[in-house]
């Protein structure tokens, strides 16, 4: 888009802000969203200060004859907003801190796809017990679906739930996720269809997007071969699994036989790496053993091409606010009921002719008990079997320090991160500079510089408080964390780093590559 026809987009979008947000009707609704919120107008440069908040319909268009294009709300519910501040400590924010909503943030690059899933977590909801929820369109290509603070216990296994954010409503959404991720990825899939135009879009290979899945764990498949081998002196046959076995000479097993095996061919199998085969306990579930465990057909991966971001969850974090407009479409945030997801499209959102309606529901107290409390014993149950599991052996990167590193032995993706201007996904990118930089062994003074001035160049940088969080936080790590391995569509694909297939695992691959060259 050139710069003549943003300024041209950037006057529409201001046009409509001034008409739509005078309506009396759009202000009520904004103020009762906002009642014990931090709530923070957006311009098109990025956020205004925080802490802020609405009182009055003066607030609103005080801060769109400023500029405000859109208003975003904390899921925390505080006794005073205005008393935030980025110095306090955890244990002083937790004490502001009445309550807070249950924020699922399903935002799929399919609008299709946010559909799917918005409907399979509401039916989820319902079995749970919670009956009184709120739905509405993001603005763009997804949706908030929203549970009331006073849905949950206050207390809850001897633990104060309005302290315990955000570590319980985080595993409440990443529960949910289990719950529906296999009708996810089947449904998902079936809209799924156009591989070629998926591909193209994704910059995924047709081989990297189909997937077969565990019906077990319903988590993603590994593929692999099973070689059928035949001695050409004496004709004994033996299966094999595992390439590896076939790129080195395998000598026959039959007495007094010096035949040396040859493959007479290959058939695929899958194999899951969470489930164990019950016969065989040290040995991961495969398809060889157990096909009824393992989907019949490959489908697209839905993770990969529509995944769902959906644990959004951390302190002080913002939403957009019901009937909010949405800077890059020029619509609104609207609500929903359940059964107007079916036939929703976006052009249900055009701002000027809305009817506004409530987003946060009344609710009956603790209707919400339920699904905390299962949520918290699926998460105890996985830690349990996590730390059951034999732990696995360290791999090059987490074994070797590296040392001598210049920045001439970057890898493409990391050199491509360190010069683009972001619009989105300046967070992730944030994370995956600061690990790579400090598993290369720089001290924190360049560190610091070189994600200052990384964060300086884009559009709408990220607050400086914010950088410096992130920077503090991981000085203070005694253990190193590393960059994500490429195979994190959200980290590198996504994110406009990565193009085609790569050949290493992990950044760090390469860069130890360029140390022994």
């Amino acid at each position: 888009m050139g710069e003549a026809e943003t300024k041209s987009k950037e006057e529409r979008v201001r046009a409509i802000t001034r008409v739509y947000y005078s309506r009396p009707d759009i202000q009520k609704v904004l103020l009762e969203f906002a009642q014990d919120r931090e709530l923070v107008p957006r311009y098109f440069e990025g956020f205004g200060k925080r802490p802020d908040m609405l009182q009055y319909p003066s607030d609103i268009m005080g801060l769109v004859g400023k500029g405000a294009t859109s208003f975003h709300g904390s899921e925390e519910h505080w006794m005073d907003p205005l008393s935030l501040s980025v110095d306090l400590t955890p244990a002083q924010i937790s004490g502001l801190r009445k309550g807070w909503d249950l924020l699922i943030d399903i935002d799929s690059p399919f609008l299709d796809c946010s559909r799917i899933a918005a409907q399979l977590i509401i039916a989820a909801l319902e079995h749970h017990g919670i009956k009184h929820y709120g739905i509405k369109f993001s603005g763009s290509k997804g949706f908030h679906l929203i549970v009331p603070w006073k849905a949950f216990p206050s207390v809850y296994a001897g633990q104060e739930t309005r302290t315990m954010f955000p570590e319980w409503p985080r595993i409440i959404s990443e529960y949910l996720m289990h719950y529906i991720r296999h009708d996810y990825n089947t449904r998902a899939a079936e809209v799924l269809t156009n591989i070629s135009a998926i591909s193209e879009r994704t910059k995924l290979t047709a081989e990297d997007l189909l997937e077969v899945y565990c019906l077990q764990c319903t988590k993603p498949a590994k593929e692999d071969k099973v070689h059928l081998l035949r001695c050409p002196v004496c004709s004994m046959e033996m299966e094999r699994k595992h390439v590896a076995t076939v790129h080195r000479k395998l000598r026959c097993v039959a007495p007094k036989c010096a035949g040396v095996f040859e493959v007479v061919s290959s058939t695929p199998y899958y194999f899951c790496e969470t489930c164990k085969d019950p016969l065989y306990p040290t040995q991961p579930l495969d398809s060889n053993r157990h096909p009824t465990l393992f989907d019949a057909q490959k489908r697209v991966s839905a993770a990969k091409v529509a995944a769902l971001d959906m644990v959004l969850v951390a302190p002080r974090h913002l939403f957009r606010a019901p009937y909010s407009l949405h800077e890059k479409t020029s619509l609104a945030s609207c609500v929903l009921t359940k059964e107007e997801l079916d036939t929703f499209s976006p052009q249900d959102a055009r701002p000027l002719s809305l009817v506004p309606r409530t987003y946060i529901p009344s609710c009956n107290p603790e209707e919400g008990k339920g699904l905390l409390m299962r949520a918290l014993q699926w998460k105890q149950d996985t830690q349990s079997i996590k730390e059951k599991q034999p732990k696995r052996p360290l791999t090059a990167q987490e074994r070797v320090a590296l040392t001598g590193v210049t920045e001439e032995m970057f890898p493409p993706t990391i050199q491509k991160l360190r010069t683009m201007k972001m619009e989105d996904g300046k967070k992730r990118g944030l994370f995956v500079l600061i690990t790579f930089l400090r598993a290369c062994g720089f001290g924190e003074a360049y560190i610091t510089e070189q994600v200052h001035a990384w964060n300086a160049q884009h559009p709408s940088p990220l607050r400086q408080a914010y950088v410096k969080a992130q920077l503090e936080w991981h000085f203070k790590q005694k253990k190193l964390i590393l960059p994500p391995n490429y195979e994190n569509v959200a980290f590198y694909r996504d994110l406009g780093i990565l193009e085609g297939k790569p050949t290493v695992k992990n950044p760090l691959v390469e860069v130890q590559a360029a140390l022994r060259r």
